[in-house]
Formats: C-alpha cells, sequence, structure tokens
C-alpha cells in the first residue's frame, strides 16, 4: 500500500457528550452569574466518568480489541505441537490495512511476513500505530525470518520496533533490503546494545528458493507503486501458502519490470493450498492503468508551464521520479529534491543501480531561488497535504528556500489515499497555493484542466484480482490488507473464479485460522491491537494518550494547600492553578467561591480523618464544587503540603486514582521554615507566569 500521511487533527474525546452546546457560555465565565446549580456529587462523579469513558472509546477505536497492559486476556500455549499450519493476521486485517503484519507457524517454526506501521492514527502526539506483538513474546523462541513484500512503511515501518525485540534475519528483495536498512539507519532511538540487523536479498528473477526452518521460501515480482514488490511463496509442511503483498498487473512498467505471471501460473499448476491476497481495491471495476499513462501528462505540463514546476508525489515511487526527471532532461531542466524520506530513497535507489540519472542532473533546494525559472524542476514530498512536507511548507510561505509566486504550477502527482480523511488537507493545502496565484494540477481534475492522467494506483483492480487467483487456483482463499468490506468483495471475486464460498474467510486481525492438507478451520484467538509511538519513536501508553484526551476536552485544575499540622488551618491562601479549564481573571467570583469551599474543606475534615482519606475527599469535593458551577470535570490534581510537628510532608494526589506518595523533609523546624519560603517563592512564580494562574 502507499505511503499513508499523519492527519494531525485529533477531535476532542467527548465533543458530543450532552452539555457540549453550553462550552462557549462556560468558557466566558458567564454560568457562574446564574443561581447556584444544584447538582449532587453522584452527578459530578458520573460526569466525570462519562468523560473518561469518551477518552477510553476513542482509544479503542484505535488499538482495536487488546493492548500490551491487558493483563487479563487468556494467552496463548507455548507449546503446539499439533501438526496443523497456523497463519495469523496481527496486523492489516481491518480498516485501510495498515500496520500489516502475518504470523505463519508450525510446531517449532514461525515466520513473520510483513510488520508495517499505521500513519493514519489520529490521536494526540502519536505519529504512527504498530502491531501488539504480545503474542510473539510466547513463541519468540520458534521464529525464524520476517519475509517482507515491499519496502512501503506499512509493511516495514514496524520492523526498528520490533525486530531488535525478536531477533531473526529479515528476508526480501533487493530494493526492499535496501529500505529495511534505510528505516534502521534513520530510526530516531537507539537500538538495543549488541543487536545487529541480519538481513538476506533475495532474486526474485531467478525463482531461488530458501530453506528456513521446516519452511522454503521463494519471492517472485510483481509490479506496484515501489521497485523491488513480490509475491511471497511460502512452502510448509502442511502445503504452499502465497501472500501477495501489495500488487497490480500492469502490462507496462516504466522500469519494464513486469509481473511474473509465468511463474505464477506454474505455482498454480504444481497446487496452491491457501491464497492470502490483498483487498485494497477490489470495489474498483475493470483494471488500473498502466504507469506509462501518465508519462506523457509530464511533457505536456512542461511544454506549458511558464515558470518553476513543483510535483509533489510519494516519497517511495522512484518509477515515477524516473518518469519526471525523463521529462526534465527531455525539457532542458534541473531538477532539486525536497523532503528527507524522498532523499534518502533516491539515494537508496541510486546506489543500489535502480535509477538512471545523468550527471549534473540534480542542483540544491537551496540554489532553486537563484535559478532562472524555466530551468527548474522541483520534486517533494505533500501530495497528501501532510502539515510538515515540503509542499505544505511551500503552500503556508514557511519554507526555508521556496517562496512560491504566480507563475510557478505545482502538480500533485497522487489522489487522496481512501480511509485516511486526507482530502480536507489536500484541499487545505491547494487553497493555500492558489491563494499565492500558483496554477495547480490535480488528478483528480485533470480533465476539467484538459491534460492527461497525472496518478495511477499502486494497487489492481477486480480484474487484476481475479486474474491472480485464476493463475494461482488456490484451495483456499482469505483476503488481506483492507477494510471489511473490501474483503467481502474479495470473497465475491473468488467465489466467480469458482473457489466454494465454504473455502474462504474473511477474518479479523488476531483470529488463527489452522490448516491441514485437506481443511481450513477457525481455531481462536491471539492477544492482538495497536501499540501507540510518538514523535521521537518512544512507545507511548494508553492511559498516557487518555489523559491528554481528557486535558483537550476539560482541561486540569491543580490546587495547592499549605496546612498546619498542629492546628489543621490553611497557611496561605489555596493557590488555584488552570489549564484548559477557564480563565481564571474573568470568573473572579468563581475562584473567590471555590477558595471558600477549600478553606471550609480543610477546617472540616482535615483533623477528623486520617490524611489519605483527607486526600481522596479533597480530590471528590473538588470535582463536585467545580461541577456544580460549570458543569464540567476537569482533571483535578490537589497539592497537599503539611507544615509543623517536626517535619514537613508533601502529597501529590493522582488525578485520576486519588492515590499519592508522600515526600519527608530531612529536618525539623528549620525545613518547615524552608519549605514556607520555596513554598511563597513558587506562589510567586505561578502568579506572574500568566493570566491564567491565580
Amino acid at each position: 500500500m502507499d505511503n499513508k500521511p499523519k492527519n494531525n487533527n485529533p477531535r476532542p474525546a467527548s465533543q458530543n457528550r450532552p452539555g457540549s452546546n453550553q462550552n462557549q457560555q462556560r468558557n466566558n465565565g458567564q454560568s457562574q452569574g446564574n443561581s447556584l446549580r444544584k447538582s449532587s456529587r453522584g452527578a459530578a462523579i458520573r460526569a466525570q466518568k462519562r468523560v473518561n469513558e469518551d477518552a477510553t472509546r476513542l482509544i479503542n477505536s484505535v488499538l482495536a480489541t487488546t493492548s500490551p497492559s491487558d493483563q487479563s486476556r487468556p494467552r496463548a500455549n507455548q507449546i503446539d505441537d499439533t501438526p496443523r499450519l497456523k497463519v495469523i493476521g496481527l496486523g492489516g486485517m481491518d480498516g485501510a490495512g495498515s500496520k500489516n503484519m502475518m504470523l505463519v507457524e508450525y510446531k517449532n517454526d514461525a515466520v513473520v511476513i510483513d510488520a508495517g506501521n499505521d500513519l493514519s492514527v489520529d490521536l494526540p502526539g502519536i505519529n504512527y500505530g504498530i502491531a501488539d506483538t504480545t503474542y510473539l513474546e510466547t513463541i519468540k523462541n520458534k521464529l525464524r525470518a520476517y519475509i517482507i513484500t515491499h519496502g512501503h512503511l506499512d509493511h516495514i515501518g514496524g520492523l526498528p520496533h520490533i525486530v531488535p525485540l525478536y531477533p531473526a534475519p529479515i528476508y526480501g528483495s533487493k530494493f526492499t533490503i535496501g529500505r529495511v536498512q534505510e528505516i534502521f539507519e534513520n530510526f530516531g532511538l537507539p537500538l538495543p546494545e549488541g543487536f545487529e540487523l541480519k538481513t538476506v536479498m533475495m532474486n526474485e528473477d531467478t525463482h531461488e528458493r530458501l530453506k528456513i526452518g521446516e519452511f522454503f521460501v521463494e519471492l517472485v515480482r510483481v509490479t506496484h507503486s515501489i521497485p523491488g514488490s513480490t509475491v511471497v511463496v511460502l512452502d510448509t509442511p502442511v502445503g504452499r501458502i502465497i501472500n501477495t503483498g501489495d500488487f497490480r498487473l500492469d502490462p507496462n512498467p516504466l522500469d519494464h519490470e513486469r509481473t511474473d505471471v509465468d511463474r505464477l501460473k506454474q505455482l498454480g499448476d504444481e497446487g496452491v493450498l491457501a491464497l492470502f491476497s490483498e483487498s485494497t481495491s477490489t470495489e474498483r471495476p475493470g483494471r488500473t492503468p498502466s504507469e506509462s499513462t501518465i508519462e506523457q501528462s509530464f511533457v505536456d505540463i512542461m511544454d506549458r508551464a511558464p515558470g518553476r514546476i513543483f510535483v509533489g508525489l510519494f516519497s517511495t515511487n522512484m518509477n515515477r521520479v524516473q518518469m519526471i526527471i525523463n521529462a526534465a532532461i527531455h525539457h532542458n531542466r534541473k531538477i532539486a529534491m525536497d523532503g528527507r524520506s524522498m532523499v534518502s530513497t533516491l539515494e537508496m535507489a541510486v546506489r543500489h543501480g535502480f535509477m538512471k540519472v545523468p550527471k549534473g542532473t540534480f542542483v540544491p533546494i537551496a540554489s532553486v531561488p537563484n535559478m532562472k525559472d524555466t530551468d527548474v524542476v522541483v520534486v517533494c514530498t505533500g501530495s497528501q497535504g501532510e502539515p510538515s512536507s515540503a509542499l505544505q511548507r511551500m503552500a503556508s510561505g514557511e519554507h526555508r528556500h521556496i517562496k512560491l509566486k504566480e507563475q510557478d504550477t505545482v502538480v500533485l502527482s497522487s489522489s487522496p489515499i481512501p480511509e485516511s480523511g486526507n482530502d480536507k488537507l489536500v484541499g487545505s493545502m491547494v487553497d493555500g497555493l492558489m491563494m499565492k496565484g500558483v496554477h495547480v494540477f490535480e488528478h483528480r481534475f485533470h480533465e476539467i484542466d484538459n491534460i492527461g492522467p497525472l496518478h495511477v494506483s499502486g494497487h489492481a483492480s477486480r480484474d487484476e484480482y481475479a486474474d491472480m487467483i485464476s493463475y494461482l487456483k488456490p484451495q483456499f482463499f482469505i483476503p488481506i490488507y483492507g477494510p471489511f468490506r473490501s474483503k467481502r468483495r474479495h470473497i465475491d471475486i473468488a467465489i466467480e473464479q469458482g473457489i466454494p464460498r465454504k473455502n474462504t474467510a474473511n477474518v479479523g486481525n488476531g483470529e488463527i485460522l489452522a490448516f491441514t492438507p485437506t481443511s481450513m478451520e477457525n481455531a481462536g484467538q491471539v492477544p492482538h491491537g495497536t501499540v501507540l509511538v510518538d514523535q521521537t519513536g518512544a512507545i507511548v501508553s494508553s492511559v498516557v494518550i487518555k489523559d491528554r484526551l481528557v486535558l483537550a476536552e476539560e482541561g486540569l485544575v491543580a490546587v495547592v494547600l499549605t496546612i498546619d499540622r498542629k492546628n489543621g488551618n490553611l497557611m496561605t491562601s489555596p493557590d488555584i492553578i488552570s489549564r484548559g479549564f477557564i480563565y481564571m481573571r474573568d470568573n473572579e467570583e468563581l475562584m473567590n467561591g471555590f477558595r471558600t469551599e477549600l478553606r471550609r474543606a480543610v477546617q472540616q475534615r482535615f483533623k477528623r480523618v486520617d490524611l489519605d482519606r483527607f486526600k481522596q475527599e479533597l480530590k471528590e469535593h473538588i470535582t463536585h464544587y467545580l461541577f456544580e458551577q460549570t458543569q464540567r470535570s476537569p482533571i483535578v490534581i490537589p497539592v497537599v503540603n503539611i507544615v509543623g510537628g517536626g517535619k514537613v510532608e508533601t502529597k501529590i494526589v493522582d488525578g485520576n486514582t486519588g492515590n499519592g506518595q508522600y515526600q519527608a523533609a530531612k529536618t525539623p523546624e528549620e525545613i518547615a521554615a524552608a519549605q514556607q519560603r520555596r513554598f511563597q517563592e513558587m506562589r510567586s512564580k505561578l502568579l506572574s507566569q500568566d493570566a491564567r494562574t491565580d
């Protein structure tokens, strides 16, 4: 599948919860002017529970079912000597077919086919998701290899996270292994000490077969939107299974590397137990046009363009880049590349001989402003409107070297990726480009612009999916790498090709398919789901994301109290810090009432209950009071300083659980005085920070 951009517009966790239409009134501080709302403590607690449940539901919609922190779920047996072949989709069996990952297991041997990421995860601070590998932990002693179909991130992006934990050699075509090495080199985090990346380049043209444990693997060339794409053929003791990876049957690819149809037919004649075929575009009729059909369009645009030309496309589509290079050379234009991922992939492609680039063709992006407009073409990332991409920065006027002008032409050589919600991002970027007077060519409107097509899909259409099934003639058929509806359509295609419906299965992530030479059955589930990764490459707990969602919706209130241990009175006025909740200077009446309530709570309860009980009751009291006044339930963090009695204790109470930890001082009364001075300094600093601190 083509690389997916990140969408950085997370929706609030409880955008549609009851009462949300009152938010503007609350934010303007008008509510406290009304008569006091009479809300029970239970109503406040229930409202806070609803906020947390909304956040949990949003997280679960991304995490799917299980997560690594769920210790209560059943775990698979570590030893299973049943003479059946087990195939498990750990990722890619839902949605748009992202974080693709399939496990094949037989007795004491297992291999993983693909290990991608999901760049469409829409949660605050999250860059992408990878498949939950809890089940791999239970069988890591069996793991013999990772076999990769092709080099798109939704098939290889999880490798730097997964392979160091469960080491095994990575098998793939020459270009694919180059991409694997590239993402390990560019990975943002240090790899574990002693880890060594082991790769095996296979020749998809010679039909070599390599032994991996009880299995034999072969790669067969197939066309896609990235070089080196292959079908994975795995011969097992039970029978032959085939994973198509992403493919189209292009009869005239630019690199002349056509799908090896003859070998596919030969494999079908020899016998295929099960075919696992990608299902991205099974709802598209006919055949996907050849890549060669768009070559003339770039030539025509360069004939017509009055100035500089900027082409946005996927960073891994090296055949498309080669096409643009050929057209630019024909028009005596130089090429400038922009976008770190694109430059990195190009360097790798040139190094391995996949690109033909005459010397002197490329110029640095920094030199473009000093060149004659008709002498340059800029090839860059950003065709999907990605917020940090080169083209988006040009559209917003934030690019370091390029300032767009009226005579410029921008070509978007792509279509918004299905299931990603990128239409809005692309539309916003095009608006920004057109506001600068730039002429924009988009593939989806090429007929309006009287220009030829500017993009072809990297995925098959219905007739090609049917051809793949007819070539391989499998006994069993399982659609993979696509949403449920697309896989359902794929099963319909298989039935039209003569596969009995009882020999098909539309399974989800984690479901075990168990094969014998004559049967297929669903044998239960293994732990599965999504692990979240932030911009640095670090794993992020779902608990952290839940807090971010609640903060985004309801905000945070921190209350700092300093209490005299001897008499139980407050030593200073309560300090209240609000973030994302209300604007405190416009809510003076509410704040004064809040302080009064805090003083009353301390006087009534501090000396009458133990300290832990007091902390929990204080949190509940604050939650109730704020909900009664505003009908909102922010995260509440009480901080209690106990001064006197020979020691100073501070307890910060967790905003969710009410639990906390004491921090004891080292010395007696002198430390109490120092604590008081420090507290006053902290209070002064907070007061001078900004208007939201009171």
